[in-house]
């Protein structure tokens, strides 16, 4: 078996040589890159099942790759180990868990290192965008301030984002890609020398006595911090069909930690759930990994990411299905076809309406919780906190960098004593632009004349986003009203120089070039995706913004630009269309047919699972709330419903979404009282009481 699942050419990303360790799984021989996670090597090497359940056998596999659910748990060395947080290590023994672990004997008496006690002015909790964002504002200001964060580097989900961003140029580096905004934050954070940084450290509880237990490097210590800032992001929902207890079905997060993060392809065919930014974006980081794009479903008539995304995909070849949702995922352990039908407005199947596509994996893409425990632990302690990004409020990463630096500036004023606001109100205003849906969809603002040179701006829906505008050398691109919501335009002169293409996140602008053949002018397209790759004289299906066809046209040229992983492909089209040339197909239309039946699956929607960790299905809860039970607690006592690994972490939003199908007000549900600590952690890690 070889670790031929790897990422070996991509159009962002750099393939670094890595020293390679051997381990062992199931008492075969493997090979590893050195300090992957086990999950990596693992899928790398085409092992997808990590396991079987202790209740019904199915197979288990990885699903979130953050460590917040034990479905990818392993014995490792003989030890069960979440396989996606424990890095392989030379000749490391996996195995699969098959069932419940047997804990190790160990008679071997402990000696307790003391504990240690850190005390510090500021705690941030996740170095992501608005974590990195509010320590760097604390670091000027000289405030001591100690981030930790549970991956081995900064950056969060931004490392993750090899596409450019949205939002302002000067508040959020629009145009810039993710990868390299969280380069650029760290090391503008590694100037200040107040702002002490722990990796691979997991905050376990804020307690009573205000003190913050955080695991670091598997050591167990104890902070006690003035003010606390939650910048922990957020995690994955997950949804009820029959079938979501299969193998290789992912969360968006754990996929592109594969993909863009670990260089792994964990599928050959992927289909998606969900339309806002996330799925659509995961669908286009799947083409960059060289992975066929099946398809991908939404639940509303139309996506609620922004439409650039789904513009783009649907021109690469990719069909989205608005108005349908997933039957069922059909496999007998892992997934082998996908069955989708199209929803009426309450959200109900329409008969004889279901598509059953083969894939081997399903990614959900249905949104995101805050991780919101800490700020309620540190309320109920005493402590002062706030918090910033995904754990505050669901939004862009730009929005969350911006309101990093916000909750920076106010807590340094606080500590120092300020009592005046130190936030500007254009500040406020920015914020809330930043962090603002995508809006109404205009009518194309294109010039009539059919001379000279000028940009196509294919961006017609509002959303926050300016680069474009920042570029233009002559200054002729600018938002209808100068606000970053509004949708470009241009009106003035252009030089043809292509820096509007280049920049633009949503490759959303074609150049039209009437100079040297007003009859067949040329039209210029920005291209990213270059492991599918162009040459001259190879002749592309040309489509408008909606996916239409247009003909078929040779390249004519094609500009590398190698700083910005981005070439310029150029075509030379008859004039009636030029204008209308929004991109080019590069996905074959085979890809993405359904089979001839439909796989409808016998079960129905009540044998899905809603809670995974302990195999309870939607019929045995739905059951108890038709008795008239609306306490979590008594839920999760009698069916053990988040008494799992996760802690409810994904069961809890299903039951309560359940509850409100059942026509269950949410003020007359119980909650569930939380578990103690955020993970799980050995007791060998806690030193004794006597310990000072």
């Amino acid at each position: 078996m070889a670790d031929n699942n790897r990422i070996a050419i991509h159009p962002i990303l750099p393939i670094p040589e890595r020293e390679e360790v051997f381990f062992y799984w199931n008492g075969q021989k493997l090979k590893a890159k050195s300090g992957e996670m086990i999950a990596s090597a693992l899928i790398a090497n085409g092992i997808s099942i990590f396991g079987h359940h202790h209740k019904d056998g199915s197979a288990q596999g990885i699903f979130c790759a953050n460590g917040q659910c034990s479905q990818c748990s392993v014995i490792a060395n003989g030890v069960a180990v979440k396989s996606c947080m424990t890095a392989v290590s030379e000749n490391m023994i996996v195995q699969s868990l098959e069932g419940l672990p047997i804990l190790p004997a160990e008679d071997t008496p402990l000696n307790f290192e003391p504990l240690e006690y850190i005390k510090t002015d500021v705690l941030i909790i996740g170095g992501g965008p608005a974590g990195l964002s509010a320590a760097i504002e604390l670091g000027k200001q000289n405030i001591q301030t100690l981030l930790i964060d549970d991956k081995n580097a900064l950056g969060g989900k931004l490392v993750l984002q090899t596409h450019k961003f949205f939002g302002s140029q000067e508040d959020s580096s629009a145009g810039t890609r993710g990868i390299d905004i969280s380069k650029n934050l760290s090391e503008e954070l590694a100037k200040f020398g107040s702002v002490e940084i722990w990796l691979n450290s997991t905050a376990v509880f804020v307690f009573s006595d205000k003190k913050v237990g955080i695991l670091k490097d598997g050591v167990y210590k104890i902070v006690e911090p003035k003010r606390i800032l939650n910048t922990a992001g957020a995690r994955e929902k997950f949804l009820r069909f029959p079938g979501n207890n299969l193998a290789r079905i992912y969360g968006a997060g754990a996929f592109q930690t594969l993909v863009n993060r670990d260089l792994v392809r964990p599928t050959k065919r992927l289909f998606i759930i969900g339309g806002g930014n996330v799925g659509l974006i995961a669908g286009y980081h799947s083409l960059q990994a060289g992975i066929e794009v099946v398809g991908l479903a939404e639940a509303m008539p139309v996506c609620g990411g922004y439409k650039v995304h789904s513009d783009k995909l649907k021109r690469f070849g990719v069909p989205i299905y608005t108005s349908h949702s997933i039957l069922c995922a059909n496999g007998k352990e892992s997934v082998e076809s996908i069955t989708i039908a199209e929803i009426d407005k309450n959200f109900q199947p329409i008969p004889k309406t279901e598509k059953t596509f083969a894939c081997d994996t399903i990614l959900i893409a249905v949104g995101l919780n805050p991780l919101n425990e800490f700020t309620c632990e540190a309320m109920d302690a005493g402590i002062p906190v706030k918090a910033a990004g995904d754990a505050l409020e669901i939004a862009e990463a730009s929005s969350a960098m911006f309101n990093g630096k916000i909750a920076g500036v106010k807590i340094a004023a606080e500590l120092k004593g300020n009592k005046e606001n130190p936030i500007p109100e254009e500040w406020y205003a920015k914020a809330e632009e930043l962090k603002s849906p995508p809006g109404i969809i205009k009518s194309y603002q294109t010039p009539e004349k059919e001379e000279g040179v000028f940009p196509v701006l294919h961006c017609l829906q509002e959303i926050p986003c300016n680069p474009c505008t920042t570029v233009c050398p002559t200054n002729s691109i600018k938002t209808e009203d100068g606000s970053l919501m509004a949708v470009p335009v241009y009106q003035g002169s252009c030089i043809g120089c292509g820096k509007c293409l280049l920049i633009c996140p949503g490759l959303a602008i074609t150049l039209v070039d009437y100079r040297k053949d007003k009859e067949n002018p040329t039209v210029s397209i920005v291209y990213e995706v270059t492991n599918y790759p162009v040459q001259i004289g190879e002749k592309k299906i040309l489509n408008d913004i909606d996916a239409n066809e247009l003909g078929e046209y040779a390249i004519t040229a094609v500009q590398d630009f190698p700083k910005q992983h981005t070439q310029i492909v150029k075509f030379q089209v008859p004039k009636a269309i030029a204008k209308k040339v929004a991109g080019f197909r590069i996905q074959d239309a085979s890809v993405s047919a359904p089979i001839d039946k439909p796989i409808i699956f016998e079960k129905t929607s009540d044998e899905a699972m809603i809670c995974l960790c302990e195999r309870v299905s939607v019929g045995q809860v739905r059951a108890l709330i038709k008795k008239g039970i609306t306490d979590l607690n008594l839920i999760k006592a009698i069916t053990r419903a988040g008494m799992g690994p996760c802690g409810s972490k994904t069961c809890e939003v299903l039951i309560k979404g359940l509850l409100r199908e059942e026509g269950i007000p949410d003020k007359e549900v119980v909650p569930n009282t939380k578990r103690p600590l955020f993970i799980e952690i050995s007791l060998a890690k806690f030193p004794d009481g006597s310990a000072k």
